[in-house]
């Protein structure tokens, strides 16, 4: 519809009208040899064309306003789960049922435009009956609607389920933001079925060698009472742990907490099982399989001093506060039987000193390639470390002490450390300091500068650097128990001191995975409804990440079968999605070639079971029926389900949508204004040529 004639266009066709007949009146009023009856055609035909083309020049915009009319569109959706199959009512006709679905399909086409999906691990087109989804998520269903079909005439959603969804949570309020009717089938027995299950298993699946942990079992059975079954635990197929269990209620529910210990490294399979009954409905959920990855956590730490001290036993005090952390105090005459390699760090308290100079067992300490932690006192032979390390060189030494304090620098970023009050730091007692100048060759992170007197200089006391793949740590003073006892002075004071020995013993302990070739799974366990995902990543002679090689991998299970992928290159790295494999135990070995140097890289991935969809038997109506009303729906059984038809026919929230579309035009888009103008000034030109006037 096209809004036109309004006073102004009025005007401006009369003025467009009056431009045009003046222009053919003056054009053609003193021709006296055209034919008065022709004459005048001529100034009609001249009047018409002058003022259209004045009128396009000078008319205002065109208002046209369109309906488009929108049917309301049905959306079917049916719930494909395990769930549906497992759990049907006796009474219930699964051929019929479908046929019926399919007619309701067919019969609400007839009037409404109509979209199907079957939804369980994903969401799919269509009706799908086969029932082999291993999970439900409706919220997937729900958030695909409405991104597929936002803005639409969506009138009613008909949801087909037996309303059980483990996945994604209640759909519920995910539902009220379509603001459409929602139409529940009512799938599946409410009526519970004799079944024990093994309901879930709470565990930590990293736990360090010799610790215990914990597995939080619970054991569920319906309709069962009277039975008897028995709780078998399995490590790596060797039974651990066997228990009874008497079932003394109908609806029976009892947590066993089963204690265990870490004994092996490694990943291990733990399977949890009961015992079935007889006659229950499923003994799919009878066991559940967890994998624990044991690690040797345990850093071994050896504190050499060159005679007894206090600070000895405060670092030692500190460290073994973190039960993975275990100390051996050794004084320096007892260091030429130490074996090395058992060590994960070594801190020399005053060594090399005055009396202690062995160079067996400091050629040792240099070849391991072990982080140190260096701390100077009165008794360090300064001269004699030069030697044994070239990262601080000391310089114009005597055998002076000076006293030094601590303050904390403020762009020290190797680890965190809490910010005690400023005061607590400056109530301190000073430490004992070598009087020596030094020289620090190459990058430091300082942690603690030294203030001397009131002073706050900017010489280190305490800070980090590293010496190739060795971690270092300088304390250029003794004495860190003074600070231990004032804070023991109060409560209020915070731990710094056993913090900040904590974190540096934690720092330099820690080993940097230099390998050049790191291929890793998005986790160690997957379900068997989940995608396999490796990422890798590849570095050069300089440790810079690259991607050009490619980059293969093959998987393996137990039985030999093996599945070969190639990596797909990101931006610096590697990403693998291998997509959805059988439950087992897969090796991978993962291989390329960079230069002319060969890498290769293997590990184990996990591939559960998924049994959630054996956890819950019973249907859950009321939950569906929630849904139905909170919508302005209704709930319906699978005999009556043609019904919603009807239902739906009637519903005054299910609505034919007119949509206005309003836009401005100029007249000169129009062409068949184009023409007519065309075939007037064309016209004219003939019967003017014709007459002898050109």
């Amino acid at each position: 519809m096209n809004n036109f004639f309004t006073a102004g266009t009025a005007l401006a066709i009369l003025g467009c009208l009056i431009l045009g007949s003046l222009y053919a009146w003056l054009m053609y009023y003193s021709n006296r040899q055209l034919d008065h009856r022709l004459k005048i055609a001529l100034t009609i035909a001249r009047a018409l064309a002058v003022s259209l083309i004045a009128f396009l020049l000078f008319a205002p915009l065109i208002k046209k306003v369109s309906h488009t009319l929108e049917k309301p569109l049905i959306v079917i959706a049916q719930d494909n789960s395990l769930s549906v199959v497992q759990a049907e009512a006796p009474s219930f006709n699964a051929k019929k049922y479908q046929n019926d679905l399919q007619q309701l399909s067919k019969k609400l086409s007839e009037k409404f435009e109509v979209k199907t999906y079957s939804f369980g691990d994903s969401v799919r087109q269509g009706l799908n009956f086969s029932g082999k989804d291993k999970t439900t998520n409706a919220n997937a269903l729900i958030t695909q609607i409405n991104d597929e079909l936002l803005n639409r005439n969506v009138g009613a959603i008909i949801l087909a389920t037996d309303g059980i969804f483990n996945r994604g949570g209640n759909p519920a309020y995910e539902l009220n933001k379509i603001k459409s009717p929602v139409y529940t089938i009512a799938l599946g027995d409410t009526l519970p079925k004799k079944d024990a299950l093994v309901a879930n298993v709470n565990y930590n699946n990293l736990v360090y060698l010799d610790n215990d942990f914990t597995l939080d079992i619970q054991v569920q059975a319906t309709d069962s009472k009277g039975e008897e079954t028995r709780l078998t635990i399995l490590e790596d197929g060797n039974k651990i742990k066997e228990e009874p269990i008497s079932i003394n209620s109908s609806a029976f529910v009892k947590d066993i907490a089963v204690k265990l210990k870490a004994s092996k490294m490694g990943m291990h399979k733990y399977t949890i099982s009961i015992a079935p009954l007889k006659n229950e409905i499923t003994t799919r959920n009878n066991s559940q399989t967890i994998f624990v990855e044991v690690i040797d956590g345990r850093q071994k730490i050896l504190l050499a001093a060159a005679s007894p001290h206090p600070d000895l036993a405060v670092i030692r005090q500190a460290a073994t506060q973190n039960k993975h952390y275990e100390v051996d105090v050794v004084l320096a005459d007892e260091l030429d039987n130490i074996d090395l390699s058992k060590y994960n760090l070594v801190i020399l308290h005053q060594l090399p000193s005055a009396v202690f100079n062995n160079n067996a067992f400091f050629n040792k300490l240099q070849q391991s390639k072990l982080s140190c932690w260096f701390i100077l006192g009165a008794q360090s032979n300064v001269n004699a470390l030069n030697q044994i390390q070239k990262s601080v060189q000391f310089v114009r030494s005597s055998n002076n002490t000076q006293e030094v304090f601590g303050y904390l620098t403020n762009n020290f970023t190797l680890f965190n450390i809490e910010l005690p009050d400023v005061k607590q730091l400056q109530q301190y007692d000073p430490l004992i300091s070598p009087t020596a100048n030094f020289r620090i060759n190459g990058a430091n992170y300082t942690v603690l500068n030294q203030r001397i007197g009131r002073v706050n200089t900017e010489s280190p006391l305490w800070f980090f650097m590293t010496d190739d793949d060795k971690k270092l740590s300088f304390l250029l003073a003794e004495g860190i128990w003074k600070w231990k006892l004032e804070e023991a002075k109060s409560e209020k004071n915070y731990p710094f001191v056993n913090e900040l020995i904590n974190k540096t013993i934690q720092y330099l302990s820690v080993k940097d995975d230099k390998r050049k070739f790191k291929v890793y799974p998005a986790k160690s366990t997957f379900e068997e409804n989940e995608n396999i995902v490796l990422n890798a990543t590849l570095y050069n002679d300089a440790y810079e990440p690259v991607n050009t090689p490619e980059v293969n991998v093959v998987l393996k299970n137990t039985e030999g079968k093996t599945f070969n992928y190639a990596f797909s290159k990101t931006t610096n790295a590697y990403h693998l999605d291998a997509g959805m494999l059988p439950k087992g135990t897969y090796s991978y070995t993962a291989s390329t070639t960079l230069g002319e140097k060969k890498y290769e890289a293997k590990g184990l991935i996990y591939i559960n079971e998924t049994i959630v969809e054996y956890q819950q038997t019973t249907a859950n109506h009321q939950l569906l029926s929630q849904i139905s009303v909170q919508s302005g729906g209704k709930m319906y059984l699978p005999d009556n389900l043609l019904k919603i038809a009807d239902e739906i026919e009637k519903s005054d929230k299910v609505k034919t949508i007119s949509y206005e579309d309003r836009k401005f035009e100029e007249l000169i888009s129009l062409k068949w204004l184009f023409i007519l103008i065309l075939l007037l000034l064309s016209a004219e030109w003939f019967l003017r040529k014709r007459n002898g006037e050109i």
